[in-house]
């Protein structure tokens, strides 16, 4: 980078918000440590937003559901045709006949 700054990921940058907002969440934390985790809370999320990540929120999980769910449920072998009772008796017939090809073989 121009800047000599190291290149981080945006899910290490999502972890150390997690753990900042942790911090602030802390009872225990001091009133000098919520200071802190204030001011690099908000520098995080000034890097996540230069990053141009996605807000992380629920919508965008669900839209990440939604993908998966699709890539899913688009499968490479051709539907099954859904016609009248010739096609079930058709593909029993192929079956039968690989049976019988397989029974009668040496």
């Amino acid at each position: 980078m121009a800047d000599g700054k190291s290149p981080i990921s945006v899910e290490a940058l999502r972890r150390k918000l997690r753990a900042v907002t942790g911090l602030l969440r802390d009872r225990a934390a001091t009133d000098s440590e919520k200071a802190n985790a204030e001011a690099l809370k908000a520098r995080l999320e000034g890097q996540l937003k230069d990053a141009g990540a996605p807000a992380g929120d629920w919508s965008d999980a669900a839209f990440r559901l939604g993908r998966k769910v699709g890539e899913i449920s688009r499968t490479a072998a051709p539907p099954v045709a859904k016609g009248d009772w010739t096609d079930n008796v058709f593909r029993a017939g192929r079956v039968l006949g690989r049976g019988l090809k397989k029974w009668r073989a040496p």
